[in-house]
């Protein structure tokens, strides 16, 4: 890689020596565009655009876990990965020497597919995982800089954890819940809140159904057993189910999100299989009771419907009276119940809205990045000092 001698002396000014170090080390393709956002004076931008051009879909983490190490060494921290999987590491980082912290901010690096880039209209920022996620992992990274910038925060008062796997099992999580040695007092969780703090959210109850039937000519359906026609009943019952509700969070919520069935438009299908997943406002333990109920029921005359539970959880409540900020109810599910440590307080709180999360017009605007770095440093020093 070349540099012009005048770009590296403005460069220079900007980052400092050692960070620029680093970012020569860095793959050509992501150094170019981060220059390019340092020599405008902005690292928040810089740093979000950064970390949403690196396709980091579930299972694919690595590139952005190791710009993590590197962005971040560079920055002054001790910075520690953890191997949750082959080519999947967390990142664990805090000033000096000293693991245990008071305050932990914490999110994830994964996203859901499909990756689409990153581009700018106006004041919004598009691509996969500039609000879900990586807006959240930017300005947690920047406002806890900046407080030990500042020298408002010292070694010892803050670490930051980034963890694999939140879209899908919360592996990361949960391999730092049992292997990480560090303690905390309270945690900040990051993930989008509209810049308000979460009071809660709802639990979750995935599941996948199987239904095995006997394939015939579809001209002799009495010669089958069809599993498409199972499945389709047994959904309906579930979709229809009477489910706990909650006075906060509200009514739980029942998606069929994938489903896989049948061989042919002529065959009586021999299999069918479908993934749900409840997004459970009170009482787990009763819908997962509700659909055995559902289940049992359906299988008095073939035996032929099969219910493989993957995860159950409760719904969560959080800390959320804090001095200037507003406080709202989520209806997704966090990270939150796999960091089962003892704290003081928990927190939830983030950029941008959900309500774009995950969908192919996913955004965050400039101003929503730039106030929670605000929220972030505040929130901080209200947990450190009071």
């Amino acid at each position: 890689m070349k540099f012009h001698l005048a770009t590296l002396s403005l460069v220079s000014i900007t980052l400092g020596a050692s960070i620029l170090q680093n970012l020569i080390e860095l793959p050509n393709q992501l150094t170019t565009g981060f220059i390019q956002f340092q020599n405008s004076q902005d690292k928040l931008l810089s740093l979000h655009k950064y970390l949403v051009e690196i396709n980091s879909v579930t299972g694919g983490e690595l590139e952005v876990a190791d710009f993590l190490q590197k962005y971040l060494t560079s920055s002054g921290l001790t910075v520690e990965l953890q191997q949750v999987e082959p080519n999947r590491q967390n990142v664990y980082a805090y000033f000096g020497s000293k693991k245990d912290a008071k305050v932990l901010l914490t999110t994830h690096i994964d996203t859901v597919p499909p990756y689409f880039p990153y581009t700018v209209k106006g004041d919004k920022i598009f691509g996969r995982g500039s609000v879900d996620a990586k807006a959240s992992v930017a300005t947690q990274i920047l406002s806890t800089l900046e407080l030990y910038e500042n020298g408002e925060i010292q070694n010892g008062d803050v670490a930051l954890l980034f963890v694999v796997g939140e879209e899908y099992n919360g592996v990361g999580m949960r391999y730092a819940n049992d292997h990480l040695d560090a303690n905390w007092d309270h945690v900040i969780f990051g993930e989008p809140t509209e810049g308000k703090l979460g009071i809660g959210h709802k639990g979750v109850y995935h599941f996948d159904l199987k239904v095995t039937g006997k394939a015939s000519h579809s001209g002799y359906p009495h010669l089958g057993i069809d599993a498409n026609k199972k499945l389709i009943d047994v959904l309906h019952r579930i979709v229809h189910a009477d489910l706990p509700t909650d006075e906060l969070l509200g009514n739980s919520t029942i998606n069929p999100g994938l489903i896989d069935a049948g061989v042919a438009g002529n065959v009586v299908s021999p299999i069918a299989k479908a993934k749900i997943l409840i997004r459970v406002s009170n009482d787990a333990a009763k819908v997962s009771e509700i659909i055995d109920e559902i289940i049992k029921s359906e299988n008095e005359e073939y035996h032929n419907v099969e219910l493989f539970p993957e995860q159950l959880n409760e719904p969560e409540y959080l800390n959320f009276t804090v001095p200037g900020f507003e406080s709202t109810v989520l209806a997704y599910f966090t990270d939150v119940p796999n960091l089962q440590r003892s704290f003081k307080s928990r927190y939830l709180y983030g950029p941008g809205t959900i309500q774009v999360a995950h969908s192919a017009n996913e955004f965050v605007t400039i101003g929503e990045l730039r106030d929670a770095i605000v929220g972030y440093k505040d929130l901080t020093k209200y947990l450190l000092h009071n």
